[in-house]
């Protein structure tokens, strides 16, 4: 392997302008050729992938990994202002000077003469200032419109949940959620072809989403802490058996139900 000296100091490593000069320097001539042949496009699961390990990260309440994976992200945005700076799209400072002026703007209550009394007048103090900003665009829009095409369905379906429900097109208590869940529950029961029973689970998980929302939680969050769960138990019947020497495989259902009662005291 060729040899390796750090070309910055340890205080230049700490700042936001060496990761941009590091990036420019991999996709400028001469740099790396994987880099420089990067495009927005091929560089979408890059940014998916990292944004992942970020949540998995936050997760396993991990500080040491949450750092070097949130420097991964930082870097998914470096790459993507390099590439729309060659285009001539844009710069990074143009898009500091956005977010910037955005978080500035929509928090009056600390930058201004603004007053809120609690957090979820801050949400609401938000939205307005948002729906403010797309009238001044002219970009009148549904709240049903302009949510990412590309979230994951339980995140899209509780974030058009969420902007109907400030629009007041919502229930007035948890109650009228359970029972809407119930009448999905029978309409999926009366359901005869393929396509009724996918339609009505369509409704039904669309219903549940709205449960968790209610209970104020994440579906995506609710529904990936579960998975871990399970994972996490069915691990314990596996072990649980293979040290008394038994063929996990070939146990009976009702066996395999006393491991996995086993292996849920073990594992919470």
């Amino acid at each position: 392997m060729p040899s390796y000296e750090e070309p910055f100091s340890d205080r230049q490593l700490e700042s936001f302008q060496t990761l941009v000069d590091i990036v420019a320097r991999l996709r400028a001539p001469g740099g790396c050729p994987w880099d420089r042949e990067q495009t927005h496009d091929s560089l979408k699961r890059h940014l998916i992938e990292e944004s992942y390990e970020v949540i998995e990260a936050i997760d396993q309440g991990n500080p040491a990994i949450l750092s070097e994976e949130l420097g991964d992200v930082l870097a998914q945005i470096a790459f993507h202002s390099d590439i729309a700076k060659e285009t001539g799209d844009f710069k990074i400072d143009e898009v500091l000077h956005k977010i910037n002026s955005k978080l500035v703007r929509r928090h009056p209550h600390v930058f201004s003469d603004g007053h809120v009394t609690d957090a979820r007048e801050v949400e609401r103090n938000w939205e307005q200032i948002k729906a403010q900003e797309r009238t001044e665009k002219g970009e009148i829009k549904s709240p049903v419109q302009g949510i990412p095409s590309d979230l994951p369905a339980l995140a899209y379906a509780q974030l058009m949940q969420d902007r109907v429900g400030k629009a007041g097109f919502e229930w007035d208590d948890i109650s009228g959620v359970l029972d809407k869940l119930l009448e999905e529950v029978a309409e999926f029961r009366a359901a005869v072809t393929v396509e009724e029973r996918e339609h009505e689970l369509g409704d039904l998980l669309f219903s549940m989403v709205n449960l968790t929302r209610w209970a104020g939680a994440h579906a995506e969050d609710v529904l990936r802490k579960a998975n871990q769960r399970f994972s996490k138990r069915y691990l314990g019947m596996e072990k649980l058996a293979s040290e008394r020497g038994q063929d996990f495989e070939v146990l009976s259902l009702d066996e395999k139900e006393l491991l996995w009662q086993e292996a849920k005291r073990l594992t919470g």
